[in-house]
C-alpha cells in the first residue's frame, strides 16, 4: 500500500488517500459497482493497459477494497468483487458524483431534477440496454433484503427523493426544485398497481429514507407495493443514478425505470417533470414487455 507522510499518519483523509486517492482505483470500485467482475470486462469498461489494471486489482485487493473470488477451476480464473469495505466507498463515489453534477455540469444551484439536455439525463438514457448487477435493498415491510427485480414480465423502479412522513424534511425542501411530488406519484402508482400487475409487472418506490421511515409511509398511504430502501446506495452505484444533497443526506432524483426479467433497463425516464404522464408511460412499456410472454420487448 501507497505509504504517507509521517505528518499525516493519523490523519484519515490522508490513509483514505493513500488507498483510493487514484483515478484508476477510484473507477474500478465504479465498475465493480456496475457490476463488471472479470479482468477482461473492467479492461474493456476503462481502456487501461493489462500491466496497470494488474497493479491497480493487487493494490486494491491488499487493502482489503476488492477481494479475489474463483468463478473457474481449471485453469483458476478469478474474479474482483467488492468487500464489505469496498461497499462502505459507495457513498463517497456518489458524493463525488453529485458534486461533479452540481459543480463542473451544473451551475452550482441546489436541485433535485435537471435539464433534459445536460449530463445527468444523457447518463440516464444511456441506462437503456444495460443490465442491473445482482443486489439487495432492504424492503419497508421487515426490513428483509429484496432483489428490485421481480421474477414478473417488467419491473417498475419508480425512484423520489422523500416523502413527508413521518418527517421531518429538511428545512427549505420546498423551494428546491423537484422535490415535491413524492407522495402523488406513490398515490398514482397506488391507483394504478392492479393494471401493472394485469399486464405481469411489479412495482417498487425506492428512495434513500430507511426501512422504518418507508413503512411509516407505506401503511399511512395504504400502498400494496414494497418501497426499497437505497440508504447504502448500491442501487445508486450500481446505475449511476442521479442524487442532490439536502438535510446532510444524499437523496435520489426522480428517475423511472422499467426492466425486464433479465435485468435489463428497457426504459428510463429522466427527469420527471409530469408525473402523472410519467406513470401511464410506465404502464405502456410493462404491457409492451409483457406482450409477448417473456418479459422481453417485441420488435415487431
Amino acid at each position: 500500500m501507497r505509504s504517507v507522510p509521517e505528518r499525516d499518519a493519523a490523519c484519515a483523509i490522508a490513509q483514505a488517500a493513500a488507498v483510493v486517492g487514484d483515478w484508476w482505483s477510484l473507477l474500478l470500485v465504479r465498475e465493480t459497482a456496475r457490476g463488471h467482475h472479470r479482468f477482461d470486462a473492467l479492461q474493456e469498461e476503462l481502456g487501461i493497459s493489462r500491466k496497470v489494471l494488474t497493479e491497480r486489482l493487487a493494490h486494491l485487493v491488499e487493502a482489503g477494497v476488492l477481494e479475489k473470488v474463483p468463478y473457474q477451476d481449471r485453469p483458476v480464473r478469478h474474479e474482483y468483487r467488492l468487500t464489505e469495505s469496498g461497499r462502505g466507498l459507495l457513498p463517497v463515489l456518489l458524493s463525488m458524483q453529485d458534486w461533479a453534477d452540481r459543480w463542473i455540469f451544473g451551475d452550482g444551484s441546489l436541485s433535485g431534477t435537471a435539464d433534459g439536455t445536460g449530463a445527468e439525463a444523457r447518463r440516464v438514457a444511456a441506462l437503456v440496454g444495460e443490465r442491473l448487477p445482482r443486489l439487495e435493498l432492504p424492503g419497508h415491510r421487515d426490513g428483509a433484503p429484496v432483489d428490485p427485480v421481480a421474477g414478473a414480465a417488467a419491473t417498475v423502479l419508480f425512484c423520489y427523493p422523500a416523502t413527508g412522513s413521518p418527517g421531518p424534511l429538511p428545512e427549505g425542501w420546498a423551494g428546491i426544485p423537484g422535490t415535491v411530488g413524492c407522495t402523488l406519484e406513490n398515490r398514482l402508482f397506488r391507483d394504478a398497481y392492479d393494471d401493472f400487475r394485469a399486464a405481469g409487472a411489479e412495482v417498487h418506490g425506492v428512495s434513500t429514507q430507511r426501512p422504518d421511515e418507508q413503512r411509516v409511509f407505506a401503511v399511512e398511504e395504504g400502498l400494496p407495493f414494497t418501497l426499497l430502501s437505497d440508504v447504502d446506495l448500491r442501487l445508486a452505484a450500481a446505475l449511476r443514478l442521479p442524487t442532490f444533497r439536502a438535510g446532510q443526506l444524499l437523496r435520489l432524483k426522480r428517475v423511472v425505470l422499467v426492466l425486464d426479467r433479465d435485468r435489463t433497463v428497457r426504459h428510463a425516464r429522466f427527469p420527471v417533470t409530469d408525473i402523472p404522464a410519467a406513470v401511464a408511460e410506465a404502464l405502456a412499456e410493462a404491457r409492451r414487455l409483457a406482450a409477448d410472454g417473456t418479459g422481453r420487448a417485441v420488435t415487431s
